[in-house]
């Protein structure tokens, strides 16, 4: 039987597992953690978000991001010292701004597949993890952001999703909880919401039924290419309880890499280019202790354009507060100077408790064109799932399926 390697096990590595697990192969999933999700997939701000798709490459984007190099508060951060893989990133982006428009509707064609495929998965396997289908309800502050928006509504729509525009009174019947001021907005009924660690935990979980393996606790340290297929060398991570400097060698017939961040390096010891760069995002889990807070806290997944800040509401306990994209490294330092704006944001708009709030910092997996890498590598038997940046939720069971095909038509089982 042909045996297939997956490096990570966050959303798409797990994801990736049970597809190629649903199709008959092999499957060992290898993480330097203990457990799954336990990074970008951890605590991300749980928007299913089709509405969402609107790549970044844009010059407003550019010009913003000069505008708030100084303002620590922003939504968008960038750490101005040299990085050569930063600034190369950033010169990428910019050279794909004219590709702003069709790389659009290639997300929304994927993150509507996506939907789909992850609410098939969830019945089939019988998921519990806080899935809410009540749309995403995005609103604005003034007229001038809604008219910029609208002409970004009418090219999401073009792209193949059900999206319309909102009064002020249709904001506060479909949301009732929201106390701030506010123009006008669009609402996308078909999107949801839901807790992507509880998913990708008991997914991982139904994939053993599928021969689907997970070596935890390892890293990988190098590959040696032959004609039949990859050694992976693998070492015990930090976090593993027998870590020792003794390597262990994995043998697979085809791997497929769906390390986040570390994707980047991966692709080098591959002998390929990934330009995957770290885009760190925060979130705050607001635990709803009290009856009124519980009452007050939003049901409906909301995302603010001036604040950049989405909701997504976690069971009746729980209400997921994230935002923010800062260009600071691979540096996954949770600031208390990110995370206020956050907790400053849900005062304002609800009445609510913030007294018990769990903060969480996570770096996005962002390719300069925004656009995930589904492909085969330069050599044979290399594969890649990576690169989703902020839709790794959105975008996951639509890619794991796409890789998985590619796999079977080179791979026999």
């Amino acid at each position: 039987m042909c045996h297939i390697v997956v490096i990570g096990a966050g959303i798409t590595g797990v994801t990736t597992a049970y597809e190629l697990g649903l199709l008959g192969y092999k499957v060992t999933v290898v993480d330097k953690h203990l457990y799954p999700a336990m990074e970008t997939s951890f605590a991300n701000g749980g928007q299913l978000s089709a509405c969402n798709a609107e790549v970044w490459n844009q010059k407003a984007t550019v010009l913003k991001g000069i505008k708030w190099m100084s303002q620590k508060t922003a939504p968008l951060l960038l750490n101005p010292s040299f990085n050569l893989h930063k600034y190369s990133w950033l010169f990428e982006f910019m050279g794909h701004i004219k590709d702003y428009r069709a790389n659009t509707h290639e997300t929304v064609r994927l993150a509507l597949m996506a939907r789909q495929r992850l609410f098939e998965i969830a019945e089939n396997e019988k998921l519990q993890f806080d899935l809410e289908k009540r749309g995403i309800l995005h609103f604005f502050h003034n007229q001038h952001d809604y008219e910029v928006a609208t002409q970004v509504n009418n090219m999401l729509c073009e792209g193949g999703l059900e999206r319309h525009p909102v009064t002020l009174a249709e904001i506060r019947q479909i949301e009732p909880s929201l106390t701030g001021e506010y123009y006008a907005g669009f609402y996308c009924p078909g999107d949801a919401t839901g807790d992507i660690h509880k998913f990708t935990t008991q997914l991982a979980k139904a994939t053993e039924r599928y021969d689907v393996n997970y070596l935890w606790g390892f890293e990988v340290t190098d590959f040696e290419h032959h004609d039949h297929g990859v050694n992976l060398r693998l070492k015990a991570s930090n976090e593993n309880m027998v870590a020792s400097e003794e390597t262990e060698i994995l043998k697979a017939d085809a791997v497929v890499v769906c390390g986040g961040v570390g994707s980047y390096e991966l692709a080098h010891k591959l002998g390929d280019r990934v330009n995957v760069y770290p885009v760190k995002g925060y979130s705050i889990t607001i635990n709803l202790n009290d009856e009124e807070s519980q009452a007050n806290a939003p049901w409906v997944s909301l995302l603010d354009e001036s604040a950049k800040i989405v909701t997504s509401r976690l069971g009746e306990n729980r209400l997921r507060v994230a935002g923010t994209a800062e260009f600071n490294g691979y540096n996954r330092d949770i600031r208390a100077d990110r995370i206020q704006p956050l907790i400053d944001w849900s005062n304002r708009n609800f009445n609510l408790s913030t007294e018990h709030v769990v903060p969480w910092a996570g770096l996005r997996p962002m390719m300069p064109n925004m656009m995930p890498v589904v492909n085969a590598g330069k050599r044979e038997h290399i594969f890649y799932n990576t690169g989703h940046g902020h839709l790794g939720w959105t975008l996951s069971a639509a890619t794991a399926a796409m890789i998985s095909q590619q796999v079977a038509r080179t791979h026999p089982i």
